[in-house]
């Protein structure tokens, strides 16, 4: 028995993985429909995030090693923090240090106080995680590489740049997924105007030049005068 639940975890886990690698290609045969499918930042917020997650990081560990749990994650420079940490104090700090970093839009303080969570939570929570992008593969009216998903304790964590319908959409997938306890909107909500705006343009088609009309044999119709001469005089 325990030899195949492990079994089913590391399938699991793999799966979480081809997701993320297949959901690009999962994009590219649908550019053109109603949807925008791919991450809906600049590429320039894109940049600014993963600086953001590096140097919270970085600044996490100098000021607390390893007495505190804490997931940072970024998305449009708004900053959900996640995990545990020993008082309410620490996470103050937490907060604190991390508001105070460049292109820090705004926190999303979600930090319990407490110990850490154990390694089984953890794996718990990343495939809780992989069953609600999956869920979200599986739907035919949203596009899961626009979301990105965070689980902490059993919590469902939704980022992303939405409209209120999509929102509204993902909201009801994670809450179907059986290990889900809770779900916490972290969205930064758009208007269907300005989510068509994000919409690949068609292509300008370029004016096509008239082609002789062809006979029946596929070859182009000629009209051929006999040659005349004149007598001379």
């Amino acid at each position: 028995m325990k030899t195949t639940r492990i079994k089913s975890t590391l399938t699991l886990l793999a799966l979480a993985s081809a997701l993320s690698a297949c959901a690009p290609v999962m994009v590219g045969s649908v550019v053109g429909t109603a949807m925008v499918a791919s991450d809906r930042r600049t590429s320039g917020a894109q940049l600014e995030d993963e600086g953001i997650e590096v140097r919270a990081g970085s600044a996490i560990r100098e000021n607390f090693g390893t007495n505190a749990n804490v997931s940072v994650t970024s998305f449009n420079r708004q900053v959900l923090i996640t995990g545990e940490v020993p008082n309410a104090a620490a996470r103050a700090q937490v907060e604190s240090l991390i508001s105070k970093l460049p292109n820090v839009r705004s926190v999303v303080n979600e930090l319990a106080i407490g110990q850490a969570s154990t390694a089984g939570q953890r794996a718990t929570d990343a495939l809780t995680t992989t069953r609600v992008k999956a869920a979200m593969v599986d739907s035919n009216d949203i596009f899961a590489n626009t979301f990105k998903v965070v689980t902490e304790r059993d919590t469902v964590y939704l980022m992303g740049r939405v409209t209120q319908r999509e929102a509204a959409r993902a909201t009801e997938i994670a809450r179907k997924v059986s290990s889900v306890k809770r779900v916490v909107r972290v969205f930064e909500i758009i208007t269907e105007e300005e989510l068509k705006a994000l919409l690949p343009k068609p292509p300008k088609q370029e004016p096509t030049t008239p082609q002789p009309v062809l006979s029946g044999t596929g070859q182009p119709v000629t009209t051929q005068v006999p040659a005349t001469t004149s007598p001379v005089r």
